[in-house]
């Protein structure tokens, strides 16, 4: 088992920043990848950002691309999601998840555990 918990969340104005964590533990040597999703109300969860542990390969959804950035620290087992220049359309909960090595990084079945949410308002 591994636990997730995000942190970070707020409202914030746009064009303004936040930064979120994920802290995992337990049998985090399990996972290969870290990600984090988003969902809106009223919208399906959506891919946000991808790590791997060994390496730190990255992936973006485009919409995020130049303005977010996902980083981690292996000897915390922490993740991160820097966030700036922050739009109102990026107002949702946010996820942070752990999965295996599979190949759609930016799909929510390709991760088996998940934290409780961190929510991100982003004011017009």
């Amino acid at each position: 088992q591994v636990q997730l918990v995000e942190s970070g969340g707020g409202l914030v104005q746009t064009g303004g920043s936040l930064r979120l964590s994920c802290a995992a533990s337990g049998r985090t040597s399990s996972s290969y990848r870290m990600g984090w999703f988003r969902q809106a109300p009223g919208k399906e969860r959506e891919f946000v950002a991808t790590i791997t542990w060994s390496g730190g390969t990255t992936y973006y959804r485009d919409s995020v691309k130049g303005r977010f950035t996902i980083s981690r620290d292996n000897a915390k087992r922490a993740v991160y999601l820097q966030m700036n220049t922050l739009r109102p359309e990026d107002t949702a909960v946010y996820y942070c998840a752990a999965g295996g090595p599979g190949v759609a990084a930016d799909l929510p079945k390709s991760y088996n555990y998940w934290g409780q949410g961190t929510q991100v308002t982003v004011s017009s």
